[in-house]
């Protein structure tokens, strides 16, 4: 009888990594998307996409979609959805110019009052969702409707501005060169020593959590990640985010909205992935009798995933509208698709009780990256939207074709 003398080594290890993969297809196949699709553009556009102002630009044009699109995987995992937040960022937008252009409040009273004018919009559909059980879809529809006319109504039609400097900063604003001895640093004259600094901080950082992470994991015997795998992931995301924040020090440093998306996005994935309250949104989505029954109080939690939307969506409209520097009738138009269509192609599902927030960022900055690179190369919108709408439908197709495979 034969006997397998086989040593575990290299083939063993790749099986490892090949068999993870393919466990994990869903959480990483949008990364490595990402990467290819960043790859194709800076070869199409001879190297523009990955220009130090170009990667400034695409985190101030896509930061009010992945910040709505963080509180709209929270909505969709708990099975619902929210048309409305085009409109809500178009509104709210129009209410800040009305109160800082025409009543002249200062930024200190109109942010929090229009952010409080949010969290109200949120708390009214939410009010009917959860507790009338009308579908989600409908009042977000109306929603839509009403607060797109009510822009409108507030603009008379006009666009209004602009608005004070210190609310433009809001959006268009960068971290001051808090450690000026750096200069020159790498050779480059005009490197902003505070954003390699603090890119350098944010890696070694997440490389200590990982390996501490592992560490625990491995003391209650659930580490299922290849070692080989585990290195090799933490060292692309380290060096991705010194090579990003070493092409903004190069420019202008660290945006203002990049640490707002930053902040945003840490605070959601803690909340989704470490406490008891992001695991009952997952429950409510995944089967909403059966969190009933266990003594989650569903109604309560879907009032506030929409209560979480309306402020994220105000939130979005304040930065939109500091870009722009005016108020418009027609801001925030089809938003709501941009920001629905990054979360289902960062790995949302349909169905609820699927996603992560790390996938909703990744899915925007695809999206993001895409209109980025497509602009950049003169495709007109016409083939943008026609592209981005065969991406979309290839992501769903991915996520029914992964459910049925493990099914």
């Amino acid at each position: 009888m034969a006997t397998d003398t086989t040593e575990p080594g290299a083939a063993g290890q790749d099986r490892s990594v090949s068999h993870y993969l393919a466990n994990h297809l869903r959480d990483y196949g949008m990364v490595l998307a990402l990467i290819a699709i960043m790859a194709f553009f800076q070869f199409t556009t001879d190297g523009t996409l990955l220009r130090p102002v170009n990667i400034t630009n695409l985190f101030l044009q896509n930061s009010y979609i992945i910040i709505m699109a963080l509180g709209m995987l929270l909505v969709i995992v708990a099975g619902h959805i929210d048309l409305s937040v085009g409109s809500v960022v178009g509104f709210v937008g129009a209410l800040a110019a009305v109160m800082m252009v025409e009543w002249g409040w200062s930024i200190y009273l109109a942010v929090p009052a229009c952010l409080v004018v949010g969290i109200a919009i949120g708390a009214a559909q939410g009010y009917w969702i959860a507790y009338w059980k009308i579908p989600s879809f409908i009042v977000t529809l109306a929603g839509m409707l009403v607060f797109r006319g009510a822009s409108l109504w507030l603009l008379e039609g006009q666009s209004v501005g602009p608005f004070p400097r210190e609310f433009q900063a809001l959006s268009t604003g960068f971290i001051p060169d808090l450690l000026p001895f750096l200069k020159g640093l790498f050779g480059v004259e005009r490197m902003n020593g505070f954003a390699i600094v603090t890119g350098l901080l944010i890696a070694g950082l997440i490389i200590w959590l990982g390996l501490t992470a592992r560490a625990r994991n491995r003391a209650y015997g659930m580490v299922a990640e290849p070692m080989a795998f585990f290195v090799v992931r933490n060292l692309l995301v380290a060096g991705a985010i010194v090579f990003v924040s070493y092409k903004l020090a190069t420019f202008r440093g660290l945006p203002n909205v990049l640490i707002t998306m930053g902040i945003l996005t840490i605070i959601y994935a803690f909340l989704t992935e470490s406490t008891t309250l992001g695991r009952r949104i997952y429950a409510l989505g995944g089967n909403e009798k059966a969190a009933r029954l266990s003594g989650i109080r569903t109604e309560r939690l879907t009032f506030l995933t929409f209560v979480n939307m309306g402020m994220l969506a105000a939130l979005a409209g304040l930065i939109f509208a500091a870009r722009l520097n005016t108020a418009t009738p027609k801001a925030g138009v089809s938003f709501e698709l941009d920001v629905i269509a990054a979360v289902f192609i960062g790995g949302a599902s349909m169905s609820g009780g699927v996603g992560k927030i790390v996938g909703a960022v990744v899915g925007a900055f695809i999206m993001g990256v895409m209109n980025n690179g497509m602009s950049i190369m003169g495709i007109g919108i016409d083939y943008q939207q026609v592209i981005k709408g065969l991406v979309l439908l290839a992501a769903v197709i991915f996520d029914v074709y992964n459910k049925n495979k493990q099914s």
